[in-house]
């Protein structure tokens, strides 16, 4: 079996991987974090699936001697799997830095346990190495994603003139990305994928194996194979790049995707790494006619969001997962899993999440996570949603988007402020259905202003919206409270 093995976990599937070398046995691991801690969507399962069988036979055809191990093995545990290596003569671990606190630990421990030595190698997911994060120091405003985002640029030479200042005059152009989608515009469809054998197997193995886990397996359309999501990626550059900038926060009932690029569940598993993106990206914008706003606006979600978040993770992700500043205990209802909530956009949401997978961000953001927070519902509820629904979800995602961004749960250690709003924002920015929810809707974010006014006092701008609500007539206040009041008595 060998004194070396390579761990590789489902979402480090890279075509040059850190820890592969020739005559290093490869152990590819169906972990149990990613396929049965949780009763993840079907679609998510499947990805999985057929992207590590497909990694191995790739690995297999390079010359590599590939281990499968099947999620219900023993053995796709770490606490199965390096015992069984120790009593069989390994003597060293490699693998890639798993971003993951129970798997880094998992094989810190364990192998210590049985006298087995490791190395664990910086990450291709990520532009940031270990020491990088390690040796990072926030300024004294704290964790703000613009001030890192600007270092980025500065560090990687990223969208910057010849004097280092940035192209366009200014770091964001966030303010330009906020059209609401045109009425009668049909956005570009996703490309067209090959069912090959690797997904019509995990297609049978998922019905077989979690037939009753959330969401539809079928019509699956996700790339599973490094070709194939160079295509993707090449598809997006040509077809929706040229408009994300622009409708990057619209939300539509009738369209998912509108010109996102769909990217997250490839860059998150390792099909493709933001390294190989950005060069496409920013070499595809240097000949072609995009719009500085989609160029700056994707930039910033690669190098700037993503890799923020997951600094956030390792730096302060254990706090966080301990956080719940408002004091939520509700749990979440069953009609969140089946779309069913009697709120119009939540409900629309939800079902496109449930036959995808996937919705924007800013439906993450300000139409499930917003509503979720108003609902007061547990951060451990809500991270488990996320976890379990979203086929580009890993607990470095979530901790932060979950705890610290949506729920606000960590106090405020990455936001200055909840990400909450009225009916009046959904419908500012969508052609959502107006309706009942609206009344709801708005009763929830009065009642949660009203229950946390300490803290929005403290606030200028946000203090100017409890001194709105206390002036407005006392019917009108009580109407308020009452439509929510009776929302969660429903729940």
């Amino acid at each position: 079996m060998g004194r070396e093995a390579c761990i590789i976990f489902p979402n480090q599937l890279f075509p040059d991987h850190p820890a592969l070398q020739k005559g290093r046995p490869v152990w590819l691991l169906e972990s149990d974090l990613f396929f049965t801690q949780y009763a993840f969507h079907q679609k998510k399962l499947v990805f999985h699936r057929a992207s590590m069988k497909a990694y191995a036979d790739k690995l297999e055809k390079k010359g590599h001697d590939v281990f499968y191990i099947d999620c219900m093995d023993p053995r796709s545990s770490l606490s199965g799997l390096i015992p069984y290596l120790a009593a069989n003569g390994t003597q060293e671990l490699h693998c890639a830095d798993p971003v993951d606190d129970w798997l880094v630990k998992g094989i810190k421990r364990t192998a210590k346990t049985y006298g087995i030595t490791y190395t664990i190698y910086n990450n291709p997911a990520f532009f940031l190495s270990q020491s990088d994060i390690e040796n990072y120091q926030p300024p004294a405003s704290g964790y703000l994603q613009a001030s890192f985002y600007q270092q980025q640029r500065k560090k990687l030479g990223m969208l910057l003139d010849a004097s280092g200042k940035p192209l366009g005059g200014k770091w964001s152009f966030d303010a330009d990305n906020r059209d609401r989608y045109p009425a009668h515009k049909q956005p570009p469809p996703l490309p067209k994928t090959k069912k090959t054998k690797y997904v019509e197997d995990a297609l049978a193995w998922v019905a077989n194996t979690f037939p009753g886990n959330p969401g539809i397996a079928d019509d699956f359309f996700y790339p599973v194979m490094h070709e194939e999501a160079l295509d993707w990626l090449h598809d997006f550059l040509q077809y929706r790049f040229a408009d994300f900038g622009r409708y990057e926060d619209a939300m539509a009932r009738q369209h998912t995707f509108l010109h996102h690029s769909v990217l997250s569940p490839l860059i998150n598993s390792g099909l493709l790494t933001p390294r190989e993106v950005m060069d496409k990206a920013l070499g595809f914008a240097s000949k072609h006619e995009i719009p500085l706003s989609s160029v700056e606006g994707f930039c910033r979600q690669v190098i700037g969001w993503r890799e923020f978040i997951r600094m956030i993770y390792i730096k302060q992700g254990v706090a966080q997962r301990n956080g719940n500043y408002w004091q939520c205990n509700r749990d979440i209802p069953p009609s969140f899993y089946t779309g069913t909530t009697g709120i119009a956009p939540v409900d629309i949401v939800i079902k496109r999440v449930l036959q995808h997978g996937y919705c924007h961000h800013i439906e993450r953001l300000m139409v499930l996570g917003n509503f979720m927070l108003l609902s007061g519902f547990h951060p451990n509820q809500v991270y488990r949603w996320f976890m379990e629904l979203f086929i580009d979800a890993y607990d470095w995602v979530m901790v932060p988007n979950v705890y610290g961004m949506s729920q606000f749960a960590d106090g405020g250690l990455m936001c200055t402020k909840p990400y909450i709003s009225g009916s009046n924002y959904i419908m500012k920015m969508s052609d959502f259905p107006k309706g009942p929810w609206q009344q709801t809707w708005d009763g929830l974010f009065w009642n949660f202003m009203h229950k946390n006014r300490e803290f929005f006092l403290q606030n200028p701008r946000l203090g100017m919206l409890i001194r709105t609500f206390d002036k407005m007539p006392e019917s009108k206040r009580l109407a308020h409270l009452q439509n929510a009041e009776q929302y969660l008595n429903s729940l």
